[in-house]
This record gives C-alpha cells, sequence and structure tokens, in this order.
C-alpha cells in the first residue's frame, strides 16, 4: 500500500517541487546524471548506519556544488529551500505537540479498549497512506528533478516515484527502527499522531513547491509528541546524530559530486578525442 501510494503523490503532487529545483541550477544530462548518483550514494551510505538522512538535502547539496563549478545557482532559491528545511522539523514538533493534546481529549473518552484499538489500526492505515503519498509527492523532486528539463516532467515524476517506491520497501527498514524507537518511546496513539504531523507538514510544503526533508519532518514531529506527553527519556546523543547527519548530509554529497563531476567529465573528454 505504502509503495503505490509513493507513486500516486509523486504524479499527483510533484511538479511543483520539480520545478524548484529545476530552477536552482541549470543541467545538462551530464549533471543531472551526476546529481542522482551523488545524492543516491550519500543517501544510501547514511542509512547503511541507521540515520535518517535528507534526500532533498542530499540533492540540493548536489546540485549546489556542480552549479557552482560549472554554470550558476540561484541563491535566492537556495535561500528558499534552507529556510524551509528549517522550519520543517521546527513546523512539524508544533503541529504533533497540538494535535496530541487535543485528539488525546477525544480519544481518551473512548470507553471501549477494543473501540480504541480498531481505530488506532484505521488511523494507522488511512495516516499511513497519506504520510506515503506525502512521501512521493515531496520527494519526487529530489530523485529526478534534475531530468525534468530534459525528459519532460510527466516521465521523470513516473520514474521518481516508481523508484521511491522500490526504495521504501528495499531499504527503510533500519531508519523505522531508528525513529520508531531510538529517538523517544511512543505508544500507539503518540506515534499515530505522529505520522499525521509528518504528513500535515510534508504535504503544505510539497504544496508551495519545496523539495524538504520527510525525515526532518518525522523526527519533528516524534520529539513534539514526546514534549506533549511530558517525556524525559530522549536520546540526546542519537538525536545529536541525526542533526549532524543532517548538517554533514549536503556537504558530503556535494564533496561525491564534484569527484564524479570531474572524473566522468575528463573520461568524456579522452573518449571525445
Amino acid at each position: 500500500m505504502s509503495a503505490l501510494a509513493v507513486l500516486i503523490g509523486a504524479i499527483i503532487g510533484g511538479a511543483g517541487g520539480m520545478q524548484t529545483l529545476s530552477n536552482l541550477s541549470s543541467h545538462t544530462l551530464l549533471s543531472a546524471s551526476v546529481n542522482a548518483a551523488a545524492a543516491g550514494i550519500c543517501v544510501l551510505l547514511l542509512n547503511r548506519i541507521g540515520l535518517p538522512v535528507s534526500s532533498s538535502q542530499a540533492v540540493v547539496g548536489s546540485v549546489i556544488s556542480i552549479g557552482f563549478v560549472s554554470g550558476g545557482v540561484d541563491w535566492l532559491v537556495v535561500l528558499k529551500i534552507i529556510a524551509c528545511w528549517i522550519t520543517t522539523p521546527l513546523g512539524a514538533a508544533i503541529a504533533a505537540f497540538f494535535l496530541y493534546r487535543f485528539l488525546g481529549i477525544w480519544y481518551r473518552k473512548i470507553p471501549s479498549i477494543l473501540a480504541q484499538d480498531i481505530i488506532l489500526k484505521s488511523f494507522a492505515v488511512l495516516f499511513g497512506g497519506l504520510g506515503s503519498f506525502a512521501l512521493g509527492a515531496n520527494n519526487v523532486a529530489n530523485i529526478t528533478g534534475s531530468f525534468a528539463e530534459i525528459i519532460g516532467v510527466d516521465k521523470a515524476v513516473l520514474i521518481g516515484g516508481l523508484s521511491i517506491s522500490a526504495g521504501a520497501i528495499m531499504f527503510s527498514r533500519r531508519v523505522m527502527y531508528t525513529i520508531g524507537t531510538r529517538i523517544v518511546a511512543l505508544e500507539s496513539f503518540a506515534s499515530i499522531i505522529a505520522l499525521l504531523a509528518q504528513s500535515l507538514t510534508v504535504l503544505i510544503y510539497a504544496s508551495i513547491g519545496v523539495p524538504v526533508s520527510v525525515s526532518q519532518a518525522i523526527v519533528g514531529a516524534v520529539i513534539g509528541v514526546g514534549m506533549a506527553r511530558g517525556s524525559k527519556n530522549f536520546d540526546s546523543r542519537m538525536t545529536r546524530r541525526i542533526v549532524y547527519g543532517w548538517v554533514l548530509t549536503p556537504v558530503i554529497s556535494g564533496v561525491i559530486s564534484i569527484f564524479l563531476y570531474f572524473s566522468l567529465s575528463s573520461v568524456l573528454s579522452v573518449l571525445g578525442k
């Protein structure tokens, strides 16, 4: 279900984010390929150690690095994206805090444990689908946005949506474990509220055409719910590792992209001779 919702979200809501990334810098087939490869390598490396790395930061870091050395960067677009990166976890945390407080009043009035269980399971499916839809709408630009001007938005959206769906199935388990168990312990209702807050936050940014970090949104939402519950059991060490991952992601991706760009340019130059 999640993979299908991701694909639908990419097709319906992915065009705005692609336009933003297209405006960030000009792209050739070589630079677009390097952007995708560098971001993918960076995300796989950090996912391997269980950090919820931001694919949007990886892509933007790569685009900026190549644009800086080859063709220029629209720094106003960069500032807009960075501002949205900063407000994403904060907005998700605030939304989760108030959603938990407000909906918790209604939820605690349900007298039957069986009814509570049915409602939680139903909302888990509903909000899980909403979150997957938001993931596709937001993140498809990160995957194939650099190719939008080359192959067309429709094809870029479809290829990106299919790629995200495949990645969610094959590589998401470690990060799901980190977010679900190692930041702060959450019971079922709190987990669903965190998912709802993350989904709504990401959808808002997708609607204005700025690809943001879904991982930042869910981490912010988890922290917001924890604060609403009065929890004091935050894993500060893991939280710091997550923040370090966010800071290092665009840097690592940028370094990889420059290395790949100049390496491939040299190879193509030799082959052209």
